[in-house]
């Protein structure tokens, strides 16, 4: 960056309120701190101003474009007396707020939710305590009477299994013959688009960056109202020096997160917010490539409805789905969960569990609600339950992102851990006061967070019982055969091989509503998928004891097809700046 000498009075003040000609270099000749310190160093990083020097009685404000009218008027309550402007590009303006405001951003970034609604509350040691005390229980429950434990294990199992399968099938029921409809999309034309915020959290992602800004260009959006966020961690250095061979558009940036004490997605997402200038906030993944005309969907239906409706929530498919039989199985669970349960819990009036990308939010409900949880691992299920207690309503929209299914075994698990493990964390800050969960949520709402959350977990930790019924339907012995009446055994195993033909059919629903009908015929292969799920959950659980806030980072670009990583032609575009 070439370094400009700074101004004299002559060069700034020009008359009143005016802009000098020129640009100036605020690193050259550092501002006044004093005036700095009455505005407020984040005020001026969010108004995108600094008050710099007091020249020929004015003080010089340097900005990057003419303030806002909210911009003049933060300036002149912090009593700077008569203002002038002056130019700087937005690099040297944030280079020389940076020092001043990194330290508060970072530690705001990590403690941006209430206490009482995050899971940095939570404590390890009575965790354990907990942990130890039901082991310690049932121990002793099977020692002294087992046939009453096995019997309350059984019909908890029963139980479990019969909500879980009775919500899917409330939630299949619900969208039957009603068609989610399409918003139109507004015309690229328009003059009145809103800016649209684009959050893509990078972590050793660098060989995806040069195919992830081709698809993102793709998107039929006026780029003069985008603003494309690439965060990267300071340490990050493969995804950082991937950035810095690239010639960014105009529309993108690049914010680095400072090491703090934790390094999770949340908290990459909250430092980032404090840089961006969207009234609508999208996020998307490395791997991610939406539709074309997906933000403008979004935005039409952000201005069909209310205020109220502070989150959309896109549909996730994936491009590699032929990959392998795990490839398929993930695309067919997915496709049950965004083509037929999501929608039904939005219909039935249910909290929606959001998806961590594909996901757009109002300014103003990100804010009300703190932001995300820079602790929780699963900070999209979270963020879901937590727009709810605010009295906001999230919606389905019927436009598609394909993005990469991990399928690999072992880093499908570890994938899956951290999902159920934020599921066990978000489910414990929920209920660590319920009578208030209950008045913000409602009767209908709370019973269903409690299946949402508390029963994935507990129907997955406890699959090994219900899988054993399957000898039951093939007329083998059962192992708690000495303890249950056969017509208890036979009931149960009815129960369980209901509930298997309405996963199928879910499945092969959604298959359908997703164009790949065929994708049905995998359906058998999710009794060898699932049983994945019940080693994750039992990690998860570890985790939750051991680990509760190690974010387990999962590889992406392994499925890739060539055309999802083709490299972009080449922009007319600043050079990339990691500053």
């Amino acid at each position: 960056m070439t370094v400009l000498s700074p101004p004299s009075a002559a060069e700034v003040v020009t008359g009143p309120e005016t802009v000098a000609p020129g640009r100036f270099d605020p690193t050259d000749l550092p501002t006044d701190l004093r005036l700095l310190r009455r505005l407020g160093a984040t005020r001026a990083l969010h108004f995108g101003v600094m008050p710099w020097r007091h020249i020929g009685g004015c003080t010089v404000v340097l900005c990057a474009a003419p303030p806002s009218a909210e911009a003049r008027a933060a300036l002149e309550r912090a009593g700077l007396g008569q203002l002038r402007f002056a130019i700087c590009t937005p690099e040297a303006l944030r280079a020389a707020l940076l020092p001043h405001v990194e330290p508060v951003l970072l530690m705001r970034a990590e403690a941006r939710v209430p206490f009482d609604q995050s899971c940095r509350g939570v404590g390890r040691r009575p965790l354990c305590l907990l942990a130890v005390t039901v082991m310690l229980s049932t121990a002793l429950a099977v020692a002294w009477a087992p046939g009453a434990a096995l019997a309350l294990l059984c019909a908890l199992c029963a139980l479990t299994l019969c909500v879980n399968t009775a919500l899917k099938l409330a939630a299949a029921i619900a969208t039957l013959g009603r068609a989610p409809a399409k918003p139109p999309p507004a015309s690229p034309s328009a003059d009145m688009l809103p800016v649209v915020t684009l959050l893509v959290p990078l972590f050793r992602e660098g060989p995806m960056v040069a195919a992830l800004l081709d698809r993102l260009a793709r998107l039929d959006y006026p780029h003069d109202r985008l603003d494309l966020c690439l965060i990267v961690e300071a340490d990050d250095t493969e995804t950082r020096d991937a950035l810095t061979r690239i010639l960014l558009p105009s529309w993108a940036q690049v914010v680095v997160v400072p090491e703090g004490r934790l390094r999770t997605k949340p908290r990459a997402l909250n430092y980032a917010l404090f840089f961006t200038r969207g009234s609508i906030v999208g996020i998307y993944d490395a791997e991610d490539a939406p539709a074309p005309d997906q933000l403008l969907r979004v935005v039409a239906r952000f201005a069909a409805c209310g205020p109220r409706t502070g989150c959309l929530q896109g549909v996730l498919d994936y491009y590699n789905a032929r990959s392998n039989w795990i490839a398929r199985c993930f695309t067919l669970e997915y496709a049950s969960w965004f083509r037929v349960v999501l929608p039904g819990l939005d219909r039935l009036g249910l909290v929606v569990p959001l998806g961590g990308t594909t996901l757009f939010l109002r300014r103003h409900a990100i804010e009300a609600v703190g932001g995300w949880d820079a602790h929780n691992v699963t900070e999209d299920a979270d963020l879901g339950v937590r727009l709810a207690r605010r009295g906001f309503r999230t919606e389905l929209i019927d436009s598609v992102t394909l993005e990469e299914a991990n399928a690999r075994v072992w880093p499908w698990i570890k994938q899956r851990s951290r999902w159920l493990k934020g599921y066990a964390l978000s489910w414990g800050v929920a209920m660590h006061d319920p009578e208030r969960l209950w008045r913000e949520l409602g009767a209908w709402r709370f019973i269903g967070v409690q299946v949402l959350f508390l029963g994935t977990l507990a129907q997955f930790a406890l699959a090994p019982v219900l899988w054993s019924f399957w000898l039951v339907i093939f007329g083998m012995p059962h192992p708690m055969s000495p303890w249950l009446q056969p017509r208890s055994l036979t009931g149960l195993a009815m129960i369980f091989l209901l509930s298997e033909g309405v996963t199928y059919a879910v499945a092969a629903l959604a298959a359908r509503r997703a164009g790949q009908p065929g994708l049905a015929l995998w359906a058998p292969w999710l009794q060898v998928y699932f049983p994945l799920a019940t080693v994750a959950v039992w990690r998860a659980l570890w985790q939750v004891l051991r680990s509760p806030f190690h974010w387990e980072k999962t590889r992406h670009g392994i499925f890739a097809p060539a055309a999802a990583l083709r490299s972009p032609p080449p922009p007319s575009p600043r050079p990339a700046s990691t500053e």
